[in-house]
């Protein structure tokens, strides 16, 4: 069965940046200070072992200076930038292209706010055609890079033949508030600084002469519930006076009892089963969030491998999580012509996303 065709968007390369520098669990506990049983246990037994982190300064007594949110905003333009350019070239690289051949960048985060966008300040940086088209999706948390996905695969079937990239890039050292509470526990034991993009195209360049490695995007399919709105926030903390991230923790039993009914949706009318998808690439959300989609899914461990790998060595990293796992997948040279995968997205909404690929 083959249901691509030439006109639909092809992915064309993948790249992924990180922060210089990477912390193990334990070092993350020691350079706060942090020796609350509880706190500790939720950082201990989070199945991640590394993350790349922009910790603030030491204080000179044993521990890490106050940021506040003014120096946690300027954090986040800096890492943004430097891990956005990296992931860009790597990914532009990856598919054959210049940053001349680039006609449209989509930008994704979470980690801060920024006017002008993110999109607006790499083109100036990189030096990148001021013609180039442009788009900046922010603030819907780590769901978000499929709904950029879905929304450049319009602007990439509308533009046959240009090149399009989305780039999702998360500081999230940008929005650590540290504090004895369980509430900034669960998430700074999770998140991690990253940025993946990925390029994509419709049609064939003129010059193209061998077909690209990636697959071509089919079909998206969205759940939202609305009854977990607050399950999932970045809202501001009165306390802290600054701007901090929560999850509830019955967020992966949410999330997990509406997988079954978006992916369901998703392959309505393709006549696949879920049997017949050879790749799952889901959110590296978190220990029991993965645990959730597996059991509600029906899928295996190695199903779910590159999302257990890349949450075992980079965290959370927000939106380009899924990127991470489809970079490693292309380097393990598992897929095949024909075959099927989907991607999904979890995050804030509460929102399931999901796409259809076929290679």
């Amino acid at each position: 069965m083959t249901l691509a065709t030439e006109l639909q968007p092809r992915v064309l390369g993948v790249g992924t940046a990180v922060t210089p520098t990477s912390y193990t669990q334990q070092e993350v506990l020691d350079a706060f200070e942090i020796t609350d049983p509880r706190i500790r246990s939720v950082f201990l037994n989070s199945a991640i072992e590394r993350r790349n982190l922009t910790l603030p300064a030491p204080d000179g007594l044993g521990g890490r200076v106050h940021e506040p949110q003014g120096v946690l905003l300027d954090k986040h333009k800096a890492k943004a930038l430097e891990m956005g350019a990296e992931a860009l070239q790597a990914c532009l690289k990856r598919a054959g292209a210049e940053l001349s051949d680039l006609r449209h960048l989509c930008c994704v985060t979470s980690t801060g706010l920024l006017t002008p966008g993110l999109s607006a300040l790499l083109i100036k940086e990189l030096g990148i055609d001021r013609h180039c088209s442009r788009s900046d999706i922010v603030g819907m948390g780590c769901n978000a890079g499929l709904n950029a996905l879905g929304v450049v695969s319009g602007w990439a079937a509308a533009h046959p033949g240009e090149l399009a990239v989305v780039l999702c890039v998360e500081a999230c050292s940008a929005a650590y508030a540290m504090d004895a509470t369980m509430r900034t526990a669960v998430v700074n034991s999770l998140f991690g600084d990253g940025a993946a993009a990925l390029a994509i195209r419709s049609g064939a360049a003129p010059d193209e002469v061998t077909v690209p490695e990636g697959p071509r995007i089919l079909k998206f399919a969205s759940c939202i519930i609305p009854e977990a709105v607050d399950a999932m926030r970045y809202d501001w903390d009165r306390e802290q006076n600054r701007f901090s991230f929560f999850l509830d923790p019955q967020v992966p039993y949410v999330v997990g009892a509406h997988a079954e009914l978006v992916v369901d949706r998703l392959l309505a009318d393709t006549g696949l089963r879920r049997s017949d998808i050879a790749h799952w690439l889901v959110h590296s959300g978190g220990k029991k969030v993965i645990d959730a989609v597996v059991v509600n899914l029906g899928l295996t461990r190695h199903d779910v491998r590159h999302t257990v790998g890349v949450l075992r060595d980079h965290g959370n990293v927000s939106s380009g999580s899924f990127l991470f796992s489809y970079e490693r997948l292309l380097d393990e040279g598992v897929a095949r012509p024909g075959e099927y995968g989907v991607l999904m997205t979890m995050g804030p909404g509460s929102t399931i996303e999901t796409a259809l690929v076929q290679w």
